[in-house]
């Protein structure tokens, strides 16, 4: 039999990690069954699972993945921005990577075993949403009279709260002007940092929101 290049097993396990992550977005882990994984994927089980292990290790590929991803857009534009997204693209709940964050925050619930193995993926992005937050903070963008350790916690809990409104497939509608308040309630308001530029001191108070730290603020934006 022909070898198989390394190239060739890494774009197959690629593949797998795909279709793995719509059959778990599309059922949830109980309801992925093998078969389901099969017609997803289009390989047999054997093939799946010469790549994992079972599917509990398959299912913590895809959750793996999808976290570094969340971690990336968290270094380069905020955790808010993770939290637009979920809400951007409705198709995403049903075949992609929000779906199958759904999926991991309901197994983070009810399965011991899976939290403890998730934690370490938590805790890379909450490492990432405090390094945000510090540099902005020295940017003099975001307000110094809270710790970065509690604004971090504030903006996962909205996170999960949201996670919990999609997870009962609530209307979206008003959740884009709620997103836009909790940007402006960690930001430092726009005016008072022209003021610190001018030599005038900044009001960290919180004061009027604006824009915020963790998402740029665009140019059709208050603040």
């Amino acid at each position: 039999m022909p070898r198989v290049s390394v190239e060739q097993l890494a774009a197959r396990r690629a593949r797998i990690l795909d279709g793995a992550r719509g059959c778990f977005a599309r059922h949830g882990y109980e309801g992925a069954t093998v078969r389901r994984l099969e017609q997803a994927v289009g390989l047999s089980r054997g093939a799946i699972f010469h790549h994992f292990r079972d599917k509990e290790a398959l299912f913590l590929a895809v959750a793996e993945q999808d976290t570094e991803r969340m971690a990336g857009i968290v270094a380069e534009q905020g955790l808010v921005q993770v939290m637009r997204e979920l809400i951007a693209a409705p198709e995403e709940l049903q075949a992609g990577w929000a779906g199958t964050f759904l999926e991991i925050a309901r197994r983070g619930r009810t399965d011991p075993g899976f939290r403890e193995h998730w934690r370490r993926s938590a805790d890379a992005l909450t490492a990432a949403t405090r390094q945000r937050l510090r540099r902005q903070a020295a940017a003099g963008t975001v307000r110094s009279d809270v710790d970065e350790a509690v604004l971090a916690r504030f903006l996962e809990l909205v996170l999960e709260g949201l996670v919990s409104h999609l997870a009962m497939d609530l209307p979206l509608a008003e959740l884009g002007p709620v997103l836009d308040l909790v940007e402006g309630s960690v930001r430092v308001p726009q005016g008072a940092r022209d003021g610190s530029r001018n030599g005038a001191p900044g009001d960290t108070s919180g004061g009027a929101p604006g824009g915020t730290a963790l998402v740029p603020a665009r140019p059709d934006r208050a603040g």
